[in-house]
């Protein structure tokens, strides 16, 4: 078995070894994982489209009929070359079907196991990391160093340069998930299209777009103080689907945007003229709620509310159990010090 670290991970993928025909793709991140398949399918096969050279297989079926896998992996191709099989692991028990990989011969042919998130114990990864031909990649959340190599990686292919603040703007917005990640930074870089640097206002004006009503209410209520209202839209919020990551980034967007607005406030106009004055407008219903929030924070406080939400967002990176716990809690702080202050 060759468990890969994380660093080792991309060496592998774009040299697989052919003593380790079988490998073990799993993690929390199932964007990750689905990137990593994707690449070693390419790697493995001349044309993933021809069928005979390339098959999925449901988990969930294998599970009943386990002597299919095997049978298919040393199934010689009717036109000749190299083969691939991937297995989507799901709900059920796959092991008796990846058993016997273990103990066979492969030639030309690599079967690439798809699946979630697998405690220490699983049966599937205890299995696959005694296997001495299976690599084993785990892929969690990509944290703050690999999330700047994925930027760099894209900035560099693009030809684009990213300001300073834009760059601190955007990272904490990202994460998670790799394939959403690199969806939003490939949305921020069509947005520029036509430029060749991106800015903090081109951050801020992409990244605002993805919100809902629920979501939009749960953080104007956070941070006009309305703790009883905030507790209760998040209960909501969580139920309609949204990840608690997602909520602290959306959470972290407004306070970029209330920042700007209270650094206009304290340079001298009111508060009113400065909200009919946003671009792009503030829906009239949010209006007085959003001047509730400004009276409740200064430029230095929504700062330090910043890093708070950033510290909260790397916490539930390191703890996804208790990712909802860590993002309520801190919302919870934030509103109890803005109905405090106002």
């Amino acid at each position: 078995m060759v468990a890969l670290k994380s660093r080792d991970a991309d060496a592998f993928l774009a040299r697989p070894d052919t003593a380790h025909p079988v490998v073990l793709i799993y993690g929390p991140d199932a964007g990750l994982v689905r990137e990593r398949a994707d690449a070693l399918i390419r790697l493995s096969v001349d044309n993933p489209d021809d069928p005979f050279s390339f098959i999925r297989l449901d988990g969930d079926e294998l599970s009943g009929d386990p002597q299919r896998l095997i049978e298919e992996a040393n199934t010689i191709p009717l036109f000749g070359g190299r083969r691939a099989i991937l297995v989507r692991a799901g709900s059920r028990n796959i092991v008796p079907a990846v058993e016997p990989l273990l103990s066979s011969s492969l030639k030309d042919c690599r079967v690439i196991i798809e699946a979630g998130e697998l405690r220490k114990s699983a049966p599937l990864r205890t299995l696959c990391e005694r296997g001495k031909n299976v690599a084993v990649i785990a892929c969690y959340a990509d944290d703050d160093r690999s999330l700047g190599r994925l930027l760099d990686d894209e900035l560099r292919q693009s030809g684009l340069t990213i300001a300073p603040d834009a760059r601190a703007a955007l990272l904490p917005l990202l994460g998670g998930d790799r394939r959403a990640s690199r969806s939003e930074i490939q949305k921020l870089f069509l947005y520029v299209s036509g430029r060749n640097r991106v800015t903090l206002d081109d951050v801020m004006a992409v990244i605002s777009d993805a919100s809902s009503p629920g979501l939009t209410r749960l953080i104007d209520f956070a941070f006009a103080g309305k703790s009883a209202d905030m507790d209760s839209e998040f209960t909501k919020v969580r139920a309609e689907g949204f990840p608690a990551g997602a909520i602290l980034n959306t959470a972290l967007r407004e306070l970029y945007s209330l920042h700007r607005l209270r650094l206009t406030i304290e340079g001298g106009q009111p508060a009113s003229a400065v909200i009919e004055g946003h671009r792009p407008p503030i829906h009239f219903s949010r209006k007085s709620i959003i001047e509730m929030a400004l009276k409740s924070w200064n430029s230095a406080k929504l700062v330090r509310g910043m890093q708070q939400i950033a510290e909260a967002v790397l916490e539930t990176r390191r703890n996804a159990a208790l990712a909802d716990t860590i993002a309520q809690r801190c919302l919870l702080s934030l509103s109890t010090a803005a109905r405090q202050r106002r």
